[in-house]
């Protein structure tokens, strides 16, 4: 595509996370398909990097994908072993000073998110997928929370999301058993949006959803936020954020565009302002 710009690497070898620019989406890869795009250090590292980047850049809509056979195989146990040798910080210092922080940040930005899952999404990787506002998945993608098969419990926000999405039962069933949930079963049970034959039409299925957000209103990202809040908000206070949000988009520009397009029958072109 003519607008694509790639973020430049890092001058210590190939990042794991890539960031390029296909008009206004950033489409943001994984990228350690060796073992597929298990989390490391690094990964974790150019992750958050990438995510800062776009905070304060023009894009207008983020698309999350893996590259190689997998979206995000979970933590990369491997480099784990690998410094064994050093003494090991304990799981839940590594989830708060390095998780977290990037956790927040995406559901921070201001721009729509849509994940593109083209394989396995297991362990936290599963907990990225879910975080698009619009999961897109192939029938080869499946679903694993594997963290009981090595002896930890769910994270990177998955208690708290799963029983929200499927029910308290089902997110028992997954976290317990640890057994690979189908993209077509996810399908059913509410935990993707679109399916897709295979990978090749899932990245043009879900690049023509990022596009149509992108060209989307300002209002988008104060949707985005007002459905965040809605998780810990009571009733009363989600009304008052919906009316708070409602003056922040009653004056944007786009309203008033999306307005006049309205009396004059045509489409609108909305500029994100």
């Amino acid at each position: 595509m003519s607008d694509t710009q790639q973020v430049t690497p890092q001058s210590n070898g190939e990042r794991k996370v890539t960031l390029t620019y296909e008009g206004k989406i950033a489409v943001v890869r994984l990228n350690h398909p060796e073992v597929m795009n298990a989390v490391g250090p690094e990964m974790l590292a150019d992750f958050t990097d990438v995510v800062d980047e776009l905070a304060d850049s023009d894009a207008r809509c983020m698309l999350l994908t893996g590259n190689g056979r997998g979206f995000c195989a979970g933590a990369n146990l491997q480099s784990r072993a690998e410094n064994s040798g050093a003494k090991p910080k304990p799981s839940g210092s590594v989830l708060r000073s390095g998780y977290h922080p990037l956790l927040f940040a995406i559901r921070g930005l201001d721009i729509p998110l849509v994940t593109a899952v083209n394989g396995a999404a297991a362990g936290v990787g599963m907990s990225f997928a879910l975080m698009g506002d619009i999961v897109c998945a192939s029938k080869k993608a499946f679903f694993l929370q594997a963290f009981a098969r090595i002896g930890l419990i769910p994270d990177g926000g998955s208690t708290f999301m799963l029983p929200r999405l499927i029910g308290w039962g089902r997110a028992m069933e997954l976290s317990m058993l640890a057994e690979r949930l189908p993209a077509e079963k996810a399908m059913e049970w509410g935990l993707i949006n679109r399916l897709y034959d295979d990978n090749e039409l899932l990245l043009d299925g879900a690049m023509e959803i990022a596009t149509k957000l992108a060209d989307g209103p300002k209002s988008l990202a104060l949707i985005r936020r007002a459905y965040w809040d809605s998780w810990h908000n009571s009733y009363e206070q989600q009304l008052d954020l919906e009316a708070r949000l409602q003056n922040e988009a009653g004056r944007s520009s786009d309203f008033k565009e999306g307005v006049g397009a309205f009396l004059e029958k045509r489409d609108a072109k909305f500029t994100g302002e």
